[in-house]
């Protein structure tokens, strides 16, 4: 089904870098601390709930709230349990609404915890949901069960041609299948095109499409208030997926590095992202990132050089990562094998290592260095 999660499968290893300032450092320590923050008004009109994730991580989706005159409109929804539910409405009551009250919602990208408990929003309250274009047209195929098998096997023959031993294809290409059931299936009131006014009351709130994690991913920008909501584009401390599968663009890496340039230097003095913690420097951020999947790049090619006719898988297995390979599980190997395979993507697009096609339907890719 893709890449679900918004930090990436198993994090590269540590790298020096510098720390943003967190907005409220009680929000900081609870996430570093392993604790729910508190539902908290970050300014007059605006909001931040956290909503429980089960089984993953990063605990919580941040969930914001903005105040209009007749109600709110909330940006991300949350995974659709009972308990992301109750947490939902619990916040909004913290903010004097009810779910009823909710007139819009915004989806930063179609991943369960951001897309999944839109349409139950939506069922108590009559709100408009809205997606970006590129990520409303992905959403039969991976949230209409009787699609599902067809993506899973696009998935499987993708992990088979990076070289993944046999023995756990199957295993990786139903890793998400699970999932399905934390998503109310909602098609979109409204398409949100990049640069779009949103045209909610009391709220300058403009649409920035930055492609990379989803292929319609949206940030929203508020000039007036000097705020970025960056869903999983920008976060404060780990780098979302960037991943080629069966529902990604051609070169992914590449759309995401040129949405990180796009937003860089946006006049805003918060980051308010879905994960994690808000923060100040965005432009400080940017490039900790940008440096980052540099930094990546070069190990790749590097690892490219010292055993050309490499597979995917073989190359996965040989990079630095923040815990030994062999106690990741099946679902963050496959994370991790696909974000590998964009990186080499966008090495190939440029010229700095070379691919050669599967011999065979059970073959892999090879990878070489670039032709002399």
């Amino acid at each position: 089904m893709g890449e679900q999660g918004a930090g990436p499968a198993v994090e590269a290893a540590a790298e020096p870098g510098r720390r943003v300032t967190p907005a409220n450092p009680a929000q900081r320590d609870a996430w570093i601390g392993g604790a729910m923050p508190e539902v908290e008004r970050v300014r007059p009109g605006l909001w931040s709930i956290p909503v429980p994730i089960p089984i993953n991580p990063l605990r919580y989706v941040l969930v914001y709230a903005l105040e209009l005159p007749d109600g709110v409109a909330v940006i991300d929804a949350g995974w659709n349990t009972e308990e992301a539910y109750e947490a939902l409405a619990g916040g909004l009551g913290v903010a004097g609404y009810a779910m009823t009250d909710v007139r819009a919602v915004l989806v930063t990208h179609i991943h369960p915890d951001h897309y999944g408990l839109a349409g139950r929003v939506r069922e108590a309250s009559g709100a408009w949901i809205g997606l970006h274009p590129a990520d409303a047209a992905l959403l039969h195929e991976r949230y209409d069960e009787t699609r599902l098998d067809a993506l899973v096997e696009r998935e499987r023959a993708q992990l088979v041609r990076s070289g993944v031993p046999p023995v756990s294809v199957d295993e990786l290409s139903g890793a998400s299948k699970m999932i399905r059931q934390y998503v109310t299936m909602a098609k979109p009131d409204r398409l949100i095109e990049d640069g779009e006014l949103l045209g909610l009351p009391g709220w300058d709130l403009r649409a920035a499409w930055t492609p990379g994690h989803s292929p319609g991913h949206l940030c929203f920008l508020s000039p007036s208030r000097r705020v970025l909501f960056s869903g999983d584009h920008v976060l404060a401390r780990i780098t979302p997926i960037v991943a080629v599968h069966p529902q990604s663009s051609p070169d992914p890496l590449a759309d995401y590095l040129g949405a990180l340039a796009a937003v860089r230097d946006l006049p805003v003095d918060e980051v308010l992202p879905a994960h994690e913690f808000r923060f100040l420097e965005l432009a400080d951020r940017v490039d900790y990132v940008t440096a980052h999947h540099g930094r990546r790049l070069a190990e790749i090619e590097a690892e490219v050089g010292r055993t050309p006719g490499a597979a995917c898988w073989d190359l996965t297995t040989r990079l630095t990562w923040s815990r030994p390979w062999e106690t990741i599980p099946a679902f963050m190997r496959r994370a991790a094998t696909n974000e590998t395979l964009a990186h080499l993507v966008y090495l190939e697009a440029r010229g700095r290592v070379r691919r050669a096609p599967a011999a065979g339907p059970d073959e892999p890719d090879l990878w070489y260095p670039a032709a002399p």
